[in-house]
């Protein structure tokens, strides 16, 4: 069959615009038409960062479906409210694969053809004098709305990728459409697994910048916390730095206060601060190549643990370094975690508050200490935040680890407000520490060691920034 994916937007377009655009009388749209200078884009050698990885994955991904069409979209804009569009990010296979991470991305797609050949279909330019006036009445796509898009050449240029227009992508009845062809999704994100180098240097400047964004949040503490809604100002000041040296924040920032803590995906950032509780920040910048950071840190809002924070954080510290130690290349994926959560459980069972010994609670057939941690402790990075997530249990979840694979270790504890079984000082403590590693030879770097784990360490690099 033929897809024409550029005639939905269009219709969608008409119903968009005809409230409120003002009219354009055929003067006008003629005298629009004439007397622009050409005016291209990129530099005549401009290439997309790591341009030379960019093939040799194309023909990783042909090789595993020999004679067959293979169609990796970039994705289509989604509404937002009315005729505003939420901010276009592309998917995460596309950009692998192609090297566009840019927000003129939208209806695209890459195309290998089953002789292996890979095409890119896209939107060109509009021309300034075609008669239909694109480029100054579409509010979705129009230059002047959005901002000027590469003509075919230069999309060639910039990708090394043969180029057509939108228009005259034909789509086979047996093509294989990423997101849609199961077989296709899981080897997409299998391929992805291991990260090269280009990869990790990519997810260490992400984590660089996400130091930073930590240190501008510390900074920010006296102010945030005369403030009523003092999560969200610590938001703000994380998603300034992450717009400033990045792409944005690559996931929704969580600033939680106190027993907000507790709620492990806690965004509505709507809370006070209050100085004797703690903060739990998880964070990070997406690079502007869409790699993402993902940390988190637990900090002591008056710059000093009490003795109850510090015995939660401790804990959960040890488990982390637990977890950090079984990290190696041949490890199984899950040993991580394993570590972790028996720091966790005997530590849990020290306390008094797990009534059953750590190696019941271990068992698969109890688990009693996740009343207290819940969740995995820790996943896959890149591209995605919970990187590769279609890929197959055995190459992941149930696999080993493998060099270049990049992954958080992320325990927490999270002691709710209203539990009977903790004693009243633990109620309403939530402390979760997430560091970026990358698989080395011998074991794992610690790609965000630049911010201190340590709790007297993390109350020593508060006093600096705060002065």
């Amino acid at each position: 069959m033929t897809s024409h994916p550029s005639s939905k937007p269009a219709q969608t377009e008409q119903l968009r615009t005809v409230s409120h655009d003002l009219p354009v009388s055929p003067a006008l749209d003629a005298y629009m038409g004439e007397r622009w200078a050409a005016s291209p884009l990129p530099a005549p050698d401009a290439r997309v960062p790591g341009f030379e990885h960019f093939a040799g994955r194309r023909e990783r991904l042909a090789a595993r479906f020999p004679g067959e069409q293979l169609v990796i979209p970039a994705g289509e804009l989604k509404v937002r409210s009315n005729d505003c569009d939420y901010r276009f990010r592309p998917y995460s296979a596309y950009v692998w694969l192609t090297g566009l991470t840019t927000e003129d991305q939208p209806g695209h797609a890459l195309v290998i053809q089953p002789d292996g050949e890979a095409v890119l279909y896209v939107r060109p330019r509009s021309p300034r004098g075609d008669g239909r006036g694109e480029f100054y009445r579409d509010r979705r796509y129009g230059e002047f709305w959005v901002g000027r898009r590469p003509d075919l050449a230069e999309a060639a240029q910039l990708t090394g990728i043969r180029c057509a227009h939108l228009d005259d992508l034909v789509v086979g009845a047996g093509a294989r459409v990423a997101g849609v062809d199961p077989e296709l999704t899981v080897s997409l994100s299998e391929l992805r697994l291991v990260k090269d180098a280009w990869e990790v240097g990519q997810i260490q400047l992400a984590v660089d910048h996400t130091v930073s964004g930590f240190e501008d949040v510390v900074r920010s503490l006296p102010t945030a916390l005369a403030h009523p809604r003092g999560e969200r100002w610590i938001e703000g000041v994380f998603n300034l730095r992450a717009r400033a040296d990045g792409n944005g924040p690559g996931y929704d920032t969580i600033a939680a206060s106190g027993a907000h803590a507790c709620v492990l995906h806690w965004i509505r950032n709507d809370g006070a601060l209050d100085r004797d509780k703690l903060l739990l920040l998880d964070a990070g910048v997406e690079a502007d190549s869409l790699y993402t950071s993902d940390i988190t840190r637990t900090l002591p809002l008056s710059g000093r643990f009490s003795p109850v924070q510090r015995q939660v954080y401790d804990l959960v510290l040890a488990a982390q370094n637990a977890g950090i130690a079984a990290l190696k290349p041949g490890a199984s994926f899950r040993d991580f975690h394993r570590a972790c959560s028996a720091v966790l459980a005997e530590g849990l069972h020290e306390w008094g508050v797990l009534r059953v010994s750590p190696e019941e609670s271990l068992r698969a057939e109890s688990g009693l200490h996740r009343r207290y941690s819940l969740c995995s402790s820790g996943h896959m990075m890149g591209l995605d935040l919970h990187d590769c997530a279609q890929a197959r249990a055995s190459q992941y979840l149930d696999g080993v680890l493998e060099e270049g694979q990049v992954l958080t270790v992320e325990p927490g504890l999270y002691l709710q407000p209203d539990d009977e079984t903790l004693p009243q000082e633990l109620r309403g403590i939530g402390v979760r520490i997430e560091d970026d590693l990358v698989i080395t030879t011998d074991g794992a770097r610690l790609m965000s060691s630049a911010l201190p784990r340590e709790a007297d360490a993390v109350e020593e690099w508060m006093g600096s920034l705060l002065g």
